[in-house]
C-alpha cells in the first residue's frame, strides 16, 4: 500500500477530520490545509471536516479558519500540513485526536504522526495535495480547491522564481489552471503590498547592511515596525527584497518580537543556510529557513556566521 493509499484509508474511515498547519502561516500553509479540506469534503459530504488555526487578515482571501470545541477531537483523524516540527503546529490540540498524519515537504527532522508523508522534491505542500488527489481516483478537485492550492504553489515558489520549482511543479500548476478560477487575480493578490509595506521596502533598501562577503541583513526593531504601523506578519513581503540585488549571496531579515527575541528569516541564492538556522532554534529548506535569536547580543555572532557561509560558497552568483 502506498502512503497516499494509506492516507486515503484513514480519511475514508474517519467521521471527523481536523486539519492543522503551522503558526504564522504563509500561502502554502493555508492553501494545502484548506485545499485538502475542500477536497475531502467534496468526496465525503457527510463527514465533519474542519480547518483550524489563527485567522490571518492578509490571507483571509484564501480561506477562513474555524473555531471548534475540544470535544470535536474525540475519535478524530488529525492531519497536519506544511509543518516540519511539532512546536510550530498552530493549536496544540492536534495531539488530542485518535490518529495523526503529517504531510510536509521540509526536511523530516521531527517525523511525528502515525503516518508521515514527506516529499523533499515537492515545491510546496500544496503540490503534494494535488499529487495525493491524482493518485486516488475517489478524490477530485473543485475550482475553489484548485484556487487555494494554486495560491499555495505560487506563494512557495515565488511565482516560479525559486529553485524548488520543477517540471512537475509546472505540470501541477497547469492542471490547476484548467479549473474555473481567476489565476491572474491570485497572482496579483500575492503581489500586492500595502502603503506601509511599500514604505518599509524603501527603508530596507536604504538601510540594508552588507558583509565583506556579500551576505546582507537588516534589523527591524519594534520601534521601526511601529513607525511603519506594521506587525511582524506585515514584514513577509519584504523578505525577498535583498535577493533582488546583484551580488547578494544570502541574507537575513531580523525582526524583533514582542517578547524581545528576534525572528530570523534567512534566504539564499546558493549557500546552504538551514544548518545555520538549526543552531538558532530553527530549520527549514536549504535556501529558505527560519530561526530565533534570544538576545540582541547574539546578533553579531550570527551575522559573522552568515558571512562565513557566504565566504565559503564556491558556486556562481549573479555579478
Amino acid at each position: 500500500m502506498s502512503v497516499a493509499e494509506d492516507i486515503f484509508k484513514q480519511i475514508k474511515r474517519a467521521e471527523t477530520i481536523i486539519i492543522h498547519r503551522h503558526q504564522r502561516p504563509d500561502p502554502d500553509a493555508f492553501g494545502s490545509q484548506c485545499g485538502l479540506a475542500a477536497v475531502i469534503q467534496t468526496a465525503f459530504p457527510t463527514k465533519r471536516v474542519y480547518q483550524v488555526g489563527e485567522n490571518v487578515h492578509g490571507l483571509a482571501w484564501i480561506a477562513q479558519e474555524q473555531q471548534i470545541p475540544d470535544e470535536a477531537y474525540q475519535n478524530a483523524l488529525v492531519i497536519v500540513t506544511d509543518t516540519a516540527n511539532q512546536p510550530r503546529i498552530d493549536d496544540q490540540r492536534y495531539k488530542n485526536g485518535q490518529f495523526l498524519i503529517k504531510i510536509d515537504h521540509h526536511p523530516n527532522e521531527d517525523p511525528y504522526g502515525d503516518v508521515c508523508w514527506v516529499d523533499l522534491k515537492a515545491s510546496s505542500c500544496s503540490e503534494m495535495i494535488v499529487n495525493l488527489v491524482n493518485q486516488i481516483p475517489q478524490l477530485q478537485l473543485t475550482a475553489d480547491a484548485a484556487r487555494m492550492l494554486y495560491a499555495g504553489i505560487i506563494g512557495d515558489t515565488g511565482r516560479f522564481m525559486y529553485d524548488a520549482t520543477t517540471p512537475q511543479t509546472m505540470r501541477i500548476a497547469a492542471q490547476l489552471m484548467e479549473y474555473d478560477f481567476d489565476q491572474t487575480a491570485v497572482n496579483r493578490k500575492l503581489d500586492d503590498i500595502s502603503l506601509p509595506v511599500a514604505r518599509l521596502s524603501a527603508y530596507v533598501y536604504e538601510n540594508l547592511q552588507m558583509t565583506d562577503h556579500q551576505a546582507a541583513y537588516i534589523i527591524l526593531t519594534r520601534q521601526i515596525l511601529e513607525k511603519f504601523a506594521l506587525k511582524d506578519a506585515g514584514t513577509s513581503p519584504i523578505v525577498p527584497l535583498p535577493g533582488k540585488i546583484i551580488g547578494v549571496k544570502c541574507w537575513t531579515i531580523i525582526v524583533q518580537q514582542k517578547d524581545g527575541t528576534f525572528r530570523l528569516r534567512i534566504r539564499s541564492k546558493g549557500p546552504i543556510i538551514n544548518e545555520l538556522a538549526k543552531k538558532y532554534h530553527g530549520g527549514g529548506h536549504p535556501l529558505a529557513s527560519g530561526a530565533v535569536i534570544e538576545e540582541e547580543s547574539q546578533i553579531p555572532a550570527y551575522i559573522q556566521e552568515l558571512d562565513e557561509i557566504a565566504k565559503n560558497y564556491v558556486g556562481e552568483i549573479d555579478e
